[in-house]
């Protein structure tokens, strides 16, 4: 009887050591602290503008290349880690997960941005998951073999973003507000063949004021200091990445690489990125 009650009890005491170690295992902190503060913010509302106190108004197109060092916080981690996600790792999980985003399609050439025809998420992951099958030679038997070739979109293969924005006098405030209308992330095309860089293909449109309530709540790299790490939405609203603008509003209604190329559109850019800044500024000359 003794010698069975202690076996019982090795058992028990077993047991609750694994269960002990399994809550531990669940329950583990990395770090030093709970960081809630990201994870609970709200979206700060756009101060509201009426249509009399628009002065002066101007639409314009940028592309931001996740390339640049500055941009590098859009585009790392290229896989999801504890506390962090890419950009477009964020948008995939609102659009595929928890149905927050709308995507919308960009039209047949890529053109569209004027978010009319939305997309269902069905739609969505087949645009980020394709199954391609080709026929190909068995080189023993001469005789054709069916291949199926499976392809994912992931944050790897999204180089650029495509900015859609106002900018705006108010003169009731007496400020330049910039306002971003939407977003549009660009897959890298890659040749089958000899594996080059072919071009970017935008994938789907974002209404950005909609978006902005998911970006909120993910953080974003800060190089200088991991305790002060802010939103993507904080990082858009601050104006910390580096862009080129490819298109700006105009009677042909044309992108810069329609009539300018290499060096001179990069030019051109940079020239209508001085005329905005001249234009604020001259607003103040007094």
């Amino acid at each position: 009887m003794k010698r069975s009650t202690n076996i019982l009890y090795g058992l028990s005491l077993a047991f609750g050591m694994t269960s002990v170690a399994g809550v531990q295992a669940q329950t583990v902190l990395d770090g030093a602290f709970i960081k809630e503060h990201t994870k609970t913010q709200r979206v700060v509302p756009y101060p509201y503008i009426r249509e009399a106190d628009v002065m002066w108004e101007r639409r314009v197109w940028r592309m931001i290349d996740l390339r640049e060092k500055i941009n590098l916080p859009l585009y790392y981690p290229v896989k999801p880690i504890n506390d962090r996600k890419s950009l477009f790792d964020v948008i995939k999980q609102g659009v595929l997960e928890d149905g927050s985003i709308t995507a919308y399609n960009p039209g047949a050439v890529g053109q569209d941005d004027e978010f009319k025809v939305p997309f269902t998420p069905a739609e969505v992951k087949g645009l980020l998951s394709k199954i391609d099958t080709l026929q190909r030679p068995n080189l023993v038997t001469d005789e054709m073999e069916t291949i199926i070739d499976t392809s994912d979109v992931t944050s790897e293969n999204i180089k650029q973003y495509l900015l859609k924005e106002d900018w705006i006098f108010d003169r009731q405030r007496s400020v330049m507000d910039i306002r971003i209308i939407g977003i549009c992330p660009m897959k890298e095309v890659i040749d089958k063949n000899d594996g080059s860089v072919r071009g970017y293909q935008p994938l789907f449109w974002l209404y950005f004021p909609e978006l902005r309530y998911v970006l909120v709540n993910w953080d974003v790299f800060n190089r200088e200091n991991d305790a002060e790490r802010r939103s993507f939405d904080h990082l858009f609203w601050t104006r910390e990445f580096n862009s080129t603008i490819t298109k700006v509003s105009n009677v042909y209604d044309r992108n810069i690489s329609e009539y300018q190329t290499g060096m001179d559109a990069l030019l051109q850019s940079e020239e209508i990125k001085a005329d905005l800044f001249n234009f604020e500024h001259d607003l103040w000359n007094f």
